[in-house]
């Protein structure tokens, strides 16, 4: 009998044995440097375009100076000397040019229920005075306690919200071929976090979109977080040619799955942008984003609460919580990179003084890699 999904390949041992040429994995830095200021290691990868991912290419890395000082932490000295009174300024004057008074929406906001998309919603809704549009695509397995964040998000700032209803076949397949090609569960999770807004903002002619914190803050290089714009290769293909989903070639899922199932993890075409442009802002360059304090303004203004028990690999209770792949996700981060959960939110903490260096450490020691 042959099955149209086989059973998952056998594992090749020979990937564990000593690599005869010294050469790391996804072209990552030989020799392992740490931050002087935080925890953070030279194998930490820049974030990508994950419909890009061909599970061979070099990984992009976060930049360390002459110092040892990596860009996240300049960024965190940039921060101190921003005017963010006329950054705030700037994010009035941007929602004055698309506010509407008909009752439609005027901005869109992703989301799944966590403090993140919960404060950004919120504080545009009631301060700057905007209609938000909020707009999901959930995780691969809802927490209970993520579910009730979802719900509450919803319910306690009275938004309208649109969800993505995929097909859950071909996203159990796409998420078990990223764990086997790529050893990264969390991918098709992460396409649709970034690619289904724009889809919705076009098909509801809504211009303006706010993600919440610049993923740049942590490690992109620099320049990346000198704009308020997220770029457009991020939620935009040109060739189909050039996709990967769970590190398959399109054209080799289609002998598999139907184009219009794939379809759902793909982001917009570049041309579908011609006739009407949107712009996608991080209102983390308009107000100081700082992870700890959005976590206290969803708890006050929004239902939001923490993980009832300290989140696995880490000490903390309130990031990331949502999905019951996180875990996984992390704890493949620790085994790829070397960077567990702990060292990324001690690295954060470090950076916002709410941790000394020796008090990261510690907890990194005692949680990371904990599965």
């Amino acid at each position: 009998m042959t099955f149209k999904f086989p059973y998952p390949k056998e594992v090749d041992k020979n990937l564990f044995k000593t690599d005869q040429t010294g050469l790391p994995f996804y072209g990552l830095p030989k020799d392992v440097k740490f931050c002087s200021n935080c925890v953070i290691s030279n194998q930490r990868p820049s974030s990508a375009i994950e419909f890009k991912n061909d599970g061979v290419s070099n990984k992009e890395v976060i930049n360390f100076d002459a110092d040892n000082l990596c860009d996240a932490c300049k960024v965190k000295e940039i921060k101190q000397s921003i005017d963010w009174k006329e950054r705030e300024r700037e994010l009035r004057d941007l929602c004055d040019r698309h506010r509407k008074n008909d009752g439609s929406y005027d901005c869109l906001i992703p989301g799944s229920g966590g403090k993140d998309s919960a404060y950004t919603a919120h504080i545009l809704k009631y301060k700057y005075g905007m209609n938000p549009l909020t707009v999901t695509w959930p995780p691969i397995l809802y927490t209970d306690y993520g579910y009730r964040n979802f719900k509450n998000w919803l319910g306690y700032g009275k938004f309208e919200n649109i969800s993505a209803k995929r097909d859950e076949f071909t996203m159990r397949y796409l998420t078990k071929k990223s764990i086997e090609n790529l050893f990264h569960p969390f991918q098709t999770f992460i396409l649709g976090q970034k690619n289904f807004a724009a889809k919705i903002a076009l098909k509801y002619k809504i211009p303006l979109v706010f993600f919440g914190e610049n993923e740049a803050e942590h490690g992109n290089p620099l320049a990346d977080n000198f704009n308020s714009l997220r770029d457009k290769s991020y939620y935009t293909y040109k060739s189909l040619d050039k996709i990967y989903l769970g590190g398959i070639k399109f054209k080799e899922l289609l002998k598999t799955i139907k184009k219009k199932h794939l379809e759902d993890f793909l982001p917009p075409s570049i041309d579908s942008f011609k006739n009407f442009p949107i712009q996608v802002h991080y209102l983390g360059y308009y107000l100081k984003w700082i992870p700890q304090e959005t976590y206290y303004y969803s708890v006050k203004n929004c239902g939001f609460r923490p993980r009832p028990f300290r989140t696995r690999g880490t000490y903390s209770k309130y990031n990331s919580i949502d999905d019951k792949i996180d875990d996984l996700h992390y704890y493949t981060t620790f085994i790829k990179f070397g960077i567990g959960r702990a060292t990324y939110d001690v690295s954060q903490e470090i950076r916002n003084e709410h941790l000394t260096l020796d008090e990261g450490k510690n907890l990194i020691k005692k949680y990371d890699g904990e599965y």
